[in-house]
């Protein structure tokens, strides 16, 4: 569903993809309305469920044989549970994990990007032509004195002068930086912490 803009005043909207009365103002949220989405129920998952899922977040390439013997279920009804947390959207996809170092693609850094207009139209332009520039990794809307994060690979300073002069700051709408060269990184996972609460 297409995301949908609302201005509520000269300094305040709603981004939305659903009911355009069904939002909460959220103090202290900055010029941001939170949107309550509408979603199905989550179905509770099970030890079973968590343990499954924890060791496919760890290793995508179990076999089924491996999954189950671990898991302790016969391959049937484990092939069943995995296709069911796929189904249900609680797996997004396999994936493998690449060494960017070895690909030439070492320097980690995160970029804050300033908006000059903050109209609906410009947030969904400024969208658009971010998902096209394969350096950048990950880019988020937040709150603060800043629009967005984005965080992006590249191989060395000479290409990051180009990536921030000659693209990031030409971005529709952006008319302010700041960067963070990562010296050193401590830690990066995808995995999600899946025990159960309290246990």
């Amino acid at each position: 569903m297409p995301l949908s803009y609302s201005h509520i005043s000269s300094n305040c909207f709603c981004i939305f993809s659903g009911n355009r009365n069904n939002f909460d103002f959220e103090p202290g949220f900055g010029p941001f309305l939170i949107m309550r989405t509408q979603r199905k129920p989550v179905r509770a998952l099970d030890k079973l469920d968590r343990r499954i899922l924890d060791l496919l977040q760890k290793d995508g390439r179990l076999s089924m044989k491996e999954l189950s013997e671990a898991v302790g279920l016969t391959i049937t009804p484990c092939i069943e549970r995995v296709k069911r947390l796929e189904r249900e959207g609680f797996i997004l996809g396999y994936y493998a994990r690449l060494n960017p170092a070895m690909l030439g693609a070492s320097l980690l850094v995160f970029v804050e990007i300033s908006l000059g207009s903050k109209s609906g139209n410009m947030f969904e332009q400024f969208r658009r032509e971010v998902l096209r520039i394969p350096e950048v990794l990950e880019c988020h809307l937040v709150s603060g004195d800043f629009d967005y994060l984005i965080k992006a690979r590249i191989r060395e300073m000479s290409e990051y002068r180009r990536l921030l002069g000659d693209i990031l700051l030409q971005l529709p709408g952006a008319v302010q930086s700041k960067s963070y060269i990562v010296m050193e990184e401590i830690k990066e996972t995808l995995a999600i912490d899946v025990t159960e609460e309290g246990g």
